[in-house]
Formats: C-alpha cells, sequence, structure tokens
C-alpha cells in the first residue's frame, strides 16, 4: 500500500533521515559528555500531504498500521506518538501546523540500538519544515525532534540520537560535545570500516535500565558536587563514591576520554583498543551488557581484519559495532565473525555493510 492507496492522493513532498550507530561516547550523552557517532546507510523516509478532512492520518508502511487522530487533547501510543509528538513541538514552537497526513516507511533496524525512532522524528520535522517552507535549521530538527521524544513518548534521552540523524554522514564521524553542542565531522581511521552486526536479542531491559543508570549518574554528579559527571576530568575523582556509584561513574569520565583521545587522531589500531576498553567499561563498570552481546563482541575482537568491537546503545540486547580494515576484509571479518555467532546458538545477522549481504 501506497501513500495514494493510502490516503486517495498523491503526497506533496518527502524526506528522509538516516539510522546512526555509535562507535564511541555511550551513555555519555545525558551526563552532558562527548559522543562519537556516524549515519549508516538505512533510513526512514517520509511522505507528507495535506489532509482532506481536517485530521491527522499517519501510516506505517512497515506496521501496516494506521492512526486517525480525531480527538481533542488525544495522544496516541506507538509508532504515531513519535510523529504527534513531532507535530506539538512544532506547534509550541509557534509554527501553525494544518492538518496532515503522513506515509512512513523504515529501514532503519528496529530494535537494535541504531535509533530507529530518532530517524523516524528527524525525518517527520524534516518534510513538515519541506512542506510548509519553516526557517528551521538542522540543529533546531535535532532539538525538537529531542523534546518531541522526552514529552511525547516519555523516554528522557539525551540530544545524541537525534543530532546524529539530522547531522551525521556515512563517510566521518560526528565529533558532538552534547553540552556546548560544538560538533565537527572528522575522517574514520585510515583505511577502516565499521560492520554492525545485531544480535538478535531484542532490548527487553533498555528502558528500565536507562533511566536507572541516568538516576545513579545523577546521584554521582551530585555527591561529586558538578552540575555533570562531564565535569570530571580525573577517574581517581570517582574513588570516594559509594558502589555502584563509582563504577557508573567511572565509566562516563573513562569513556569521555576516550571520544576525547580520538579527537586528537589516532591510527586504526588504537582506535580499535579504545573500543576495546568501551566494551570492557560498559560490561563491568556499567553493567549494561549481555552474555550475547559479550560472546558477539569477543568473536569480533578475534576475527582477522578487527581493530576493536563494543556493544553499541543503552545494552541489555541490540547490536554490536566493529571497526575493520577496510575491502574486501571487510566482508569476510562480518561473515566469519557471524557464522562463530550464530554456530554459538545465537541468530545474529549482518545491519552494516546493506550491499553485501542484503
Amino acid at each position: 500500500m501506497n501513500f495514494q492507496q493510502i490516503f486517495g492522493k498523491p503526497p506533496e513532498t518527502q524526506a528522509s533521515a538516516p539510522g546512526r550507530v555509535n562507535l564511541l561516547g555511550e551513555h555519555t550523552d545525558y551526563n552532558d559528555g562527548f559522543v562519537l557517532p556516524t549515519a549508516i546507510p538505512q533510513s526512514t523516509t517520509v511522505q507528507i500531504g495535506f489532509s482532506r478532512d481536517g485530521q491527522h492520518h499517519l501510516y506505517s508502511d512497515n506496521l501496516n498500521e494506521r492512526v486517525d487522530i480525531l480527538e481533542i487533547n488525544y495522544t496516541p501510543s506507538g509508532f504515531a506518538s513519535y510523529i504527534f509528538g513531532c507535530i506539538e513541538v512544532l506547534k509550541k514552537a509557534e509554527y501553525t501546523i494544518p492538518p496532515l497526513s503522513l506515509y512512513v516507511n523504515s529501514l532503519v533496524p528496529m530494535g537494535s540500538g541504531l535509533s530507529s525512532s530518532a530517524a523516524l522524528e528527524v525525518a517527520t520535522i524534516r518534510a513538515v519544515r519541506q512542506l510548509l517552507d519553516l526557517p528551521i535549521d538542522d540543529v533546531e530538527v535535532a532539538q525538537l525532534a529531542q523534546q518531541a521524544e522526552i514529552h511525547y513518548v516519555g523516554v528522557h534521552c539525551g540530544i545524541m540520537d537525534q543530532m546524529a540523524s539530522s547531522l551525521a554522514d556515512t563517510e566521518h564521524l560526528l565529533f558532538l560535545d552534547t553540552r556546548t553542542l560544538e560538533r565537527c565531522l572528522i575522517p574514520f581511521p585510515d583505511k577502516a570500516e565499521i560492520v554492525v552486526i545485531d544480535s538478535g536479542v531484542p532490548r527487553t531491559l533498555a528502558t528500565s535500565g536507562y533511566n536507572q543508570r541516568r538516576a545513579e549518574c545523577e546521584e554521582a554528579a551530585h555527591l561529586l558536587g558538578v552540575a555533570a559527571l562531564r565535569d570530571i576530568t580525573d577517574v581517581k575523582a570517582t574513588e570516594a563514591l559509594p558502589e555502584p556509584l563509582r563504577r557508573r561513574a567511572r565509566h562516563v569520565v573513562t569513556e569521555n576520554n576516550r571520544v576525547l583521545e580520538v579527537l586528537e587522531g589516532v591510527s586504526s589500531q588504537r582506535f580499535g583498543e579504545l573500543m576495546n576498553a568501551s566494551h570492557a567499561s560498559l560490561r563491568d563498570d556499567y553493567e549494561v551488557s549481555i552474555p550475547a552481546l559479550d560472546t558477539l563482541v569477543e568473536i569480533l575482537q578475534q576475527t582477522e581484519g578487527v581493530f576493536g568491537a563494543r556493544l553499541t546503545g543503552a545494552g541489555f540486547g541490540g547490536a554490536c559495532v566493529a571497526l575493520v580494515a577496510s575491502g574486501e576484509t571487510k566482508a569476510m571479518s562480518a561473515t566469519n565473525a557471524l557464522k562463530k555467532y550464530n554456530q554459538a546458538g545465537y541468530q545474529g545477522r549482518i545491519l552494516v555493510p546493506v550491499a553485501d549481504f542484503e
């Protein structure tokens, strides 16, 4: 079913936004810290047009689900909550938003930690911006998308995912200071690319675990007398904290330092070492890994052509990212690692690179 079949007329315009994978800087964005994501090839596309009957109509091609927003003060759930949230934050920014029809198709894998939600939000705001010629720049798009997720989806997320979806590309890494929004695009390490493999385990505890870790970090910052853990640069300062706050804070401080080291320029080998250290920290200090992710990361780290690997996203399931030697080695590394992982009893799949495996 396409837009015309659903809504009885062709769309006026459309916009897309990519998912993202984070190479370093995990669980640092809500601590005002530093992150290093890149866009993935898969994107979400939103087709849009004016509604004929004075109501908003939303359709997800992936879910084969239609939501008609007919009631005043009605907040939908599921995929529609993200779109509705985007419309509402635009209204609160004093833009006049007429009744709309929106059709969504996404190639961004859901539940893998690759920010399918941010891609939907950014694509929606881009589509509305294009349709109505709104004077909103790409940073504002990300900020509005974040507010939509916080206030209408109920996820108190940091800004990284939306900024990556709005500003990143697949050819560079996006360095972002989540406090100041200072940012720059930096090249990948020499002769290196990424591989992303889904563990096959959905992120069942990601939301509850995320909220708990965020609260622990806020408590740690309070005890240390700083606005956010970003303000601690020496890991020794965390030693006085009670457990588990000491380990939570230690992860954030060391993770921020890993991102800043990359910003200074490192080799592919050193970048891989930093990714390996990041995973160990996420596993031991932040405790957001699970056996499936640890198994997949260990296999990747032992695979020829791989510089380093780690879980990506909130944890408790989802995907792992590896930095690998570019060229033919990349495909071989991915397929060899996936074969060993699935032989261990799991059901993973390669998400990036796309062309070689779809």
